[in-house]
């Protein structure tokens, strides 16, 4: 994963060594201001409106295809980027009381909002790395006050090959590249996710960006959550997943990033934005 700064920096701490680029708190630094530089793409219909900054990660506010204005609203997140730490493998959390706040940015990255949560929906890191928080605003409150609208999920399955990107809300930065496959399993650690995306070496993502949509530049909707990379060519350690194939080959792809698909979930969750993982067509994991 892409560890949450605020976990990540504790750690360094404890251990008595200086926090990486990839992890630093959000200071104006020569380095910060490099990879910056590096990392700016030119998008067209891609913007930062509709995106959140947690206080460790990025994410979204999103809605599913059949969601009405009327709606309660919810963030899109990783499922590692909960304030409570890292979920176990196999551990699944449903409708738990939350007050978590995310800030609210515009098309230019401008924060305009706190919005805060009513529950945490839904969070695992099991076959997949997601949280989904539902809020105490609806879609139409949010648009009425503030002109930003939601972002739509996509419920199909994402394509090889589709011009993506990876929008930031903690680092307030886009990231520009392609889905360049599909991974079977990816193992980081002790946990294992399925049908993992792939993308191509042009996204760069460092940490804080975990939980970042992952937008169709061509429809504008969120095909995927940031949640991962390979940073040092180790092999599926923490910080460094491995690609695990059908038949059990196992591929190390340093500095390659990844994402974890959501075309599934909008199935979990019924009328008024409710989450049901006993409807038929659900297929994420359960408690």
């Amino acid at each position: 994963m892409r560890k949450p700064l605020v976990a990540a920096l504790t750690a360094l701490a404890i251990a008595g060594i200086g926090a990486a680029p990839a992890v630093a708190a959000p200071a104006a630094t020569a380095d910060t201001k490099a990879d910056t530089k590096a990392a700016a793409p030119t998008l067209q219909a891609v913007s930062l409106a509709g995106t959140v900054a947690l206080s460790n990660c990025s994410g979204s506010v999103i809605r599913f295809p059949n969601s009405l204005d009327t709606d309660p609203a919810l963030v899109l997140s990783n499922g590692h980027c909960l304030t409570s730490g890292f979920l176990d493998p196999g551990e699944v959390i449903t409708n738990q009381t939350s007050t978590r706040t995310f800030g609210l940015l515009n098309s230019s990255g401008t924060r305009v909002a706190t919005l805060r949560a009513g529950k945490l929906a839904y969070a695992t890191m099991t076959d997949t790395d997601v949280s989904i928080y539902q809020l105490t605003s609806s879609y139409a409150t949010i648009k009425n006050a503030y002109g930003i609208s939601a972002l739509t999920v996509q419920d199909t399955h994402p394509t090889a090959g589709t011009a993506i990107t990876v929008a930031s809300g903690y680092w307030k930065r886009l990231y520009s590249c392609n889905v360049d496959g599909f991974v079977y399993r990816l193992k980081e650690g002790d946990w294992t996710w399925k049908d993992s995306v792939r993308y191509t070496s042009a996204c760069q993502t460092i940490g804080g960006t975990s939980g970042s949509p992952v937008i169709d530049q061509s429809t504008g909707k969120v095909v995927a959550v940031n949640n991962t990379g390979n940073e040092d060519g180790a092999t599926c350690t923490e910080n460094n997943p491995c690609e695990v194939s059908e038949s059990g080959t196992v591929t190390v792809r340093k500095g390659i990033n990844y994402a974890q698909e959501i075309y599934q979930i909008p199935a979990c969750f019924t009328t008024g934005n409710q989450l049901n993982l006993s409807a038929a067509a659900c297929v994420l994991p359960k408690p």
